[in-house]
């Protein structure tokens, strides 16, 4: 049979990461303090970046019509799936060169299992498959490998009630802990961790197939830096290899590391929320970021027409201020996006307080703003709100969903459960404690249905003691 050539052509469309996108993306995820230190790092070294004596919200205070800022969209989106990324942006290099951000502390000041605990809330698992993920995120070490075997995992689950629990059940739930962020926690190995970090970048990452067969069957070889066998077997050239190399050793062997076990004693808080004649407004804090400009005297010669090397050099650092410029500028036009659309979703919690909180998860803002669930987590993350309540990051408002059987009306927070269960404690006779079983009656009494193993749950996780504790330390 004659096979007959032919040419196709398809047209679709592809996020291209190019370093100013994955800057702008960066940004998003930074604190303020941490970003506040990323621009003083940039006013040091670049002699076309300026700041204004006062603080405000960032704006580009020059004209983009100059032909060096051809190349700088209108709008410049910070919105994508991490696997977008060629590197996971929340992990560092682990033999990189030093230079750039060091995106690493985005993470810093909250713990790895309270940030693991959050995603898992987020998470649609049913009650069986969230008590295997709570105890699998109790297994995890400080570089966030899973240090206890899965069969010990399991017999301790079957010690505390469910029975017929089977090995399988758990794998599977550790498959899906093993797409949280940051990318290759919950791996069993350095093998598993790298393989998940790989599994993560494009399909069309140059020489990836090579890279995870390196990884699956020669992390020794690569440890001893035996090249003539990595060649022989890879079947690659020197140059090949090379990159092959640089690609795993881009990796982070301990995904957990960037996190610690204490809050920062300091936050500035990134929005304010106000009541004014209007109703409730949320805005940018003045005074949290510095307002840039381009520094008028350097932009002022690069407008002469010779091409010395003088001239290129002010202009590329131009359009390096332009580009940081237009990338804060985003990251606050996301932030308060996704700021004001959290608060409509919670005003009873700015008028009631926390037993007035609604459930709210991820893909519900999300949906509403247009971006990626992991957009929605950057911009929370680390990021603080100032209330009338007080100061709150912003993923403090997003709880699961408990209850709600027969209706939107019926559903609960969990935040919101806890807060009641915490008042009815506090409102407690000393004599004669509410016991867990009566706490289950008296929220069922206020239309909310929960578990007593879930009332427990909940009072262990905010340090209260039992009931019959609570009557002898009286």
């Amino acid at each position: 049979m004659a096979m007959k050539a032919s040419l196709q052509l398809r047209v679709g469309t592809q996020l291209t990461m190019t370093p100013q996108l994955q800057q702008a993306i960066a940004l998003l995820q930074l604190s303020t303090l941490d970003l506040r230190q990323e621009i003083q790092q940039a006013l040091e070294s670049n002699p076309l970046l300026d700041v204004e004596d006062e603080f405000g919200e960032q704006a580009v205070s020059e004209t983009p019509d100059d032909d060096w800022a051809s190349e700088i969209p209108e709008e410049l989106t910070t919105d994508s799936d991490w696997s977008d990324t060629y590197q996971d942006l929340g992990t560092a290099p682990a033999g990189g060169s030093g230079e750039g951000p060091d995106f690493e502390r985005q993470a810093s000041g909250q713990s790895l299992q309270g940030h693991l605990a959050w995603q898992l809330a987020m998470t649609d698992l049913d009650e069986r498959q969230m008590r295997i993920a709570e105890s699998l995120i109790d297994s995890i070490n400080g570089d966030g490998y899973l240090t206890q075997p899965l069969e010990e995992i399991r017999d301790g689950l079957r010690t505390q009630g469910l029975a017929g629990l089977r090995s399988r059940e758990v794998e599977q739930v550790l498959l899906r802990l093993q797409q949280f962020e940051p990318t290759g926690v919950f791996a069993r190995d350095l093998r598993e961790c790298l393989l998940l970090q790989l599994a993560t970048l494009p399909d069309d990452t140059p020489l990836l197939p090579q890279a995870r067969r390196l990884v699956r069957q020669f992390l020794e070889a690569l440890a001893g830096d035996d090249r003539r066998l990595l060649k022989r077997r890879l079947g690659l050239d020197d140059a090949a290899l090379d990159t092959v190399i640089d690609l795993v050793r881009s990796l982070d062997p301990r995904p957990g590391s960037a996190f610690t076990e204490s809050d920062s004693d300091y936050v500035i808080p990134d929005l304010v929320a106000r009541h004014t004649r209007e109703g409730w407004q949320v805005e940018l804090n003045p005074e949290a970021m510095p307002r840039l400009r381009i520094q008028p005297d350097y932009a002022a010669l690069i407008r002469r027409a010779d091409k010395s090397d003088d001239n290129q050099f002010l202009k590329d650092h131009l359009q390096e201020a332009r580009w940081l410029m237009k990338s804060l500028s985003s990251r606050n036009d996301t932030l308060l996006r996704v700021g004001r659309e959290i608060m409509v979703r919670q005003i009873d919690f700015l008028e009631h307080g926390e037993e007035a909180m609604k459930p709210l998860i991820l893909a519900d803002i999300a949906q509403v703003v247009e971006m990626h669930e992991s957009t929605i987590s950057r911009v929370t993350t680390q990021k603080f709100i100032h209330t009338p309540r007080g100061m709150f990051e912003l993923k403090y408002f997003f709880s699961s969903q408990v209850g709600g059987g027969n209706g939107e009306g019926d559903a609960h927070s969990s935040t919101a459960i806890r807060a009641r269960i915490r008042k009815l404690i506090q409102d407690e006779p000393p004599r004669k404690p509410l016991s867990d079983s009566r706490l289950v009656a008296l929220l069922e009494e206020a239309g909310i249905s929960v578990a007593r193993r879930t009332v427990a749950k909940y009072r262990e996780a905010m340090g209260i003691p039992s009931s019959s504790e609570r009557k002898r330390l009286r």
